[in-house]
Protein backbone atom coordinates (compact mmCIF):
# COMPACT_ATOMS: atom_id res chain seq x y z
CA UNK A 1 0.00 0.00 0.00
CA UNK A 2 1.01 3.61 -0.47
CA UNK A 3 1.44 5.69 2.67
CA UNK A 4 -1.84 7.61 2.33
CA UNK A 5 -3.72 4.34 1.79
CA UNK A 6 -2.20 2.84 4.94
CA UNK A 7 -2.91 5.92 7.07
CA UNK A 8 -6.50 5.92 5.77
CA UNK A 9 -7.22 2.34 6.87
CA UNK A 10 -10.20 1.99 9.15
CA UNK A 11 -11.28 -0.82 11.44
CA UNK A 12 -14.24 -2.08 9.42
CA UNK A 13 -14.96 -4.50 6.61
CA UNK A 14 -14.94 -1.48 4.32
CA UNK A 15 -11.14 -1.81 4.45
CA UNK A 16 -10.24 -5.05 6.23
CA UNK A 17 -12.25 -8.24 5.74
CA UNK A 18 -10.60 -11.22 7.50
CA UNK A 19 -13.51 -13.55 6.72
CA UNK A 20 -13.00 -13.06 2.97
CA UNK A 21 -9.22 -12.77 3.44
CA UNK A 22 -9.23 -9.48 1.55
CA UNK A 23 -7.94 -5.98 2.03
CA UNK A 24 -10.11 -3.39 0.29
CA UNK A 25 -8.12 -0.39 -0.89
CA UNK A 26 -10.86 2.19 -1.32
CA UNK A 27 -9.51 5.36 0.28
CA UNK A 28 -6.48 7.34 1.32
CA UNK A 29 -5.91 9.97 4.01
CA UNK A 30 -5.05 13.39 2.63
CA UNK A 31 -4.61 16.91 3.99
CA UNK A 32 -5.79 20.20 2.53
CA UNK A 33 -6.26 23.06 5.00
CA UNK A 34 -8.08 25.35 2.58
CA UNK A 35 -10.40 23.00 0.71
CA UNK A 36 -11.36 20.64 3.54
CA UNK A 37 -10.11 22.29 6.70
CA UNK A 38 -7.42 19.68 7.26
CA UNK A 39 -7.57 15.91 6.96
CA UNK A 40 -10.05 14.18 4.67
CA UNK A 41 -10.61 10.84 2.93
CA UNK A 42 -10.15 10.70 -0.84
CA UNK A 43 -10.06 7.89 -3.41
CA UNK A 44 -6.70 6.19 -3.89
CA UNK A 45 -4.42 7.17 -6.74
CA UNK A 46 -6.26 6.95 -10.08
CA UNK A 47 -6.85 3.33 -11.05
CA UNK A 48 -5.69 2.01 -7.68
CA UNK A 49 -9.00 1.04 -6.10
CA UNK A 50 -9.10 -2.72 -5.67
CA UNK A 51 -9.01 -5.80 -3.47
CA UNK A 52 -5.81 -7.58 -2.52
CA UNK A 53 -5.21 -10.81 -0.65
CA UNK A 54 -5.00 -10.40 3.12
CA UNK A 55 -2.07 -12.45 4.37
CA UNK A 56 -2.94 -14.59 7.43
CA UNK A 57 -0.05 -13.13 9.43
CA UNK A 58 -1.00 -9.56 8.50
CA UNK A 59 -4.59 -10.23 9.57
CA UNK A 60 -3.31 -11.47 12.94
CA UNK A 61 -1.12 -8.37 13.32
CA UNK A 62 -4.10 -6.12 12.56
CA UNK A 63 -6.17 -7.92 15.21
CA UNK A 64 -3.39 -7.56 17.79
CA UNK A 65 -2.98 -3.89 16.90
CA UNK A 66 -6.69 -3.25 17.47
CA UNK A 67 -6.50 -4.97 20.86
CA UNK A 68 -3.43 -2.99 21.92
CA UNK A 69 -4.39 0.32 20.35
CA UNK A 70 -8.18 0.62 19.93
CA UNK A 71 -9.08 2.66 16.84
CA UNK A 72 -9.78 6.34 17.36
CA UNK A 73 -13.06 7.70 16.01
CA UNK A 74 -12.27 10.77 13.93
CA UNK A 75 -14.83 12.88 12.07
CA UNK A 76 -13.55 13.38 8.54
CA UNK A 77 -14.85 14.73 5.24
CA UNK A 78 -15.24 11.77 2.88
CA UNK A 79 -15.07 12.44 -0.86
CA UNK A 80 -14.37 8.84 -1.89
CA UNK A 81 -17.72 8.80 -3.72
CA UNK A 82 -16.92 12.04 -5.56
CA UNK A 83 -16.17 15.67 -4.83
CA UNK A 84 -19.15 17.78 -3.70
CA UNK A 85 -20.86 20.23 -6.02
CA UNK A 86 -19.53 23.79 -5.86
CA UNK A 87 -20.78 25.58 -2.78
CA UNK A 88 -21.77 22.37 -1.00
CA UNK A 89 -19.97 20.88 1.97
CA UNK A 90 -18.52 17.38 1.63
CA UNK A 91 -20.13 14.45 3.39
CA UNK A 92 -18.62 13.88 6.84
CA UNK A 93 -18.57 10.69 8.87
CA UNK A 94 -16.99 9.17 11.95
CA UNK A 95 -14.06 7.00 10.87
CA UNK A 96 -12.42 4.40 13.18
CA UNK A 97 -8.87 5.04 12.00
CA UNK A 98 -6.40 2.26 12.72
CA UNK A 99 -3.38 4.51 12.88
CA UNK A 100 -3.37 7.80 14.82
CA UNK A 101 -0.93 9.71 16.99
CA UNK A 102 -0.81 9.38 20.77
CA UNK A 103 -3.66 11.89 21.06
CA UNK A 104 -5.96 10.05 18.67
CA UNK A 105 -5.43 12.43 15.75
CA UNK A 106 -4.79 11.48 12.11
CA UNK A 107 -1.12 11.38 11.14
CA UNK A 108 0.21 14.00 8.75
CA UNK A 109 2.84 12.73 6.28
CA UNK A 110 5.43 15.16 7.73
CA UNK A 111 4.81 13.77 11.21
CA UNK A 112 5.02 10.29 9.76
CA UNK A 113 8.43 11.07 8.24
CA UNK A 114 9.75 12.04 11.70
CA UNK A 115 8.45 8.83 13.27
CA UNK A 116 9.72 6.75 10.35
CA UNK A 117 13.27 8.06 10.73
CA UNK A 118 13.19 7.20 14.42
CA UNK A 119 11.98 3.67 13.71
CA UNK A 120 14.54 3.12 10.94
CA UNK A 121 17.37 4.24 13.20
CA UNK A 122 16.20 1.91 15.97
CA UNK A 123 15.95 -1.00 13.51
CA UNK A 124 19.30 -0.28 11.89
CA UNK A 125 17.75 0.34 8.48
CA UNK A 126 19.49 2.57 5.91
CA UNK A 127 18.61 6.27 6.01
CA UNK A 128 17.52 6.26 2.36
CA UNK A 129 14.84 3.66 3.00
CA UNK A 130 11.28 5.03 2.84
CA UNK A 131 7.82 3.63 3.43
CA UNK A 132 7.51 3.30 -0.35
CA UNK A 133 10.61 1.07 -0.26
CA UNK A 134 8.43 -1.55 1.44
CA UNK A 135 6.12 -1.49 -1.58
CA UNK A 136 9.07 -2.13 -3.87
CA UNK A 137 10.28 -4.93 -1.58
CA UNK A 138 6.83 -6.52 -1.74
CA UNK A 139 6.82 -6.35 -5.54
CA UNK A 140 10.31 -7.76 -6.00
CA UNK A 141 9.64 -10.62 -3.58
CA UNK A 142 6.57 -11.58 -5.60
CA UNK A 143 8.59 -11.47 -8.82
CA UNK A 144 11.57 -13.46 -7.57
CA UNK A 145 9.16 -16.03 -6.12
CA UNK A 146 7.78 -16.70 -9.61
CA UNK A 147 4.61 -14.57 -9.61
CA UNK A 148 3.01 -13.91 -12.97
CA UNK A 149 3.26 -10.28 -14.19
CA UNK A 150 -0.52 -9.85 -14.08
CA UNK A 151 -0.60 -11.10 -10.48
CA UNK A 152 2.02 -8.51 -9.54
CA UNK A 153 0.04 -5.82 -11.35
CA UNK A 154 -3.13 -6.75 -9.45
CA UNK A 155 -1.33 -6.86 -6.10
CA UNK A 156 0.18 -3.41 -6.66
CA UNK A 157 -3.05 -2.13 -8.25
CA UNK A 158 -1.23 -0.57 -11.16
CA UNK A 159 -3.63 0.88 -13.73
CA UNK A 160 -1.91 -1.04 -16.53
CA UNK A 161 0.43 -3.99 -16.96
CA UNK A 162 2.81 -1.70 -18.86
CA UNK A 163 3.52 0.30 -15.69
CA UNK A 164 4.37 -2.90 -13.79
CA UNK A 165 6.68 -4.19 -16.52
CA UNK A 166 8.43 -0.87 -17.03
CA UNK A 167 9.04 -0.47 -13.30
CA UNK A 168 10.23 -3.99 -12.52
CA UNK A 169 11.36 -5.49 -15.84
CA UNK A 170 14.93 -5.98 -14.62
CA UNK A 171 13.70 -8.10 -11.69
CA UNK A 172 12.02 -10.81 -13.74
CA UNK A 173 14.38 -13.77 -14.28
CA UNK A 174 15.47 -14.11 -17.87
CA UNK A 175 14.32 -17.27 -19.56
CA UNK A 176 16.50 -19.29 -21.90
CA UNK A 177 15.84 -18.30 -25.46
CA UNK A 178 14.24 -20.95 -27.62
CA UNK A 179 16.40 -21.06 -30.71
CA UNK A 180 16.01 -22.80 -34.05
CA UNK A 181 12.22 -23.11 -33.82
CA UNK A 182 11.52 -21.98 -37.38
CA UNK A 183 14.52 -23.65 -39.03
CA UNK A 184 13.70 -26.90 -37.22
CA UNK A 185 10.12 -26.84 -38.45
CA UNK A 186 11.23 -26.13 -42.03
CA UNK A 187 13.78 -28.95 -41.95
CA UNK A 188 11.11 -31.38 -40.75
CA UNK A 189 8.73 -30.29 -43.51
CA UNK A 190 11.47 -30.56 -46.12
CA UNK A 191 12.45 -34.04 -44.95
CA UNK A 192 8.84 -35.28 -45.18
CA UNK A 193 8.46 -33.84 -48.65
CA UNK A 194 11.61 -35.60 -49.84
CA UNK A 195 10.35 -38.93 -48.48
CA UNK A 196 7.30 -38.61 -50.74
CA UNK A 197 4.62 -41.34 -50.71
CA UNK A 198 6.42 -43.38 -48.09
CA UNK A 199 6.00 -40.59 -45.58
CA UNK A 200 2.29 -40.41 -46.44
CA UNK A 201 1.82 -44.19 -46.18
CA UNK A 202 3.47 -44.24 -42.79
CA UNK A 203 0.67 -42.02 -41.50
Amino acid sequence: MRLGEALGLEDSTRCIDPDRQELHVVQQLRFHKVAYGGFYLAPPKAGSVGDVDLDDHVAAVFAQHVRSYPPALVELPDITAGTPDPGKDPKRRMVPLLFTDDQGRPIHDQRWSQMWRTWCKAAGWPDEGTFHSLRHYFATRLITSGADPTDVQNALRHSSLRITLETYVHWWPKKDRRRNIISGALRDASAKRKQGPKALDSR
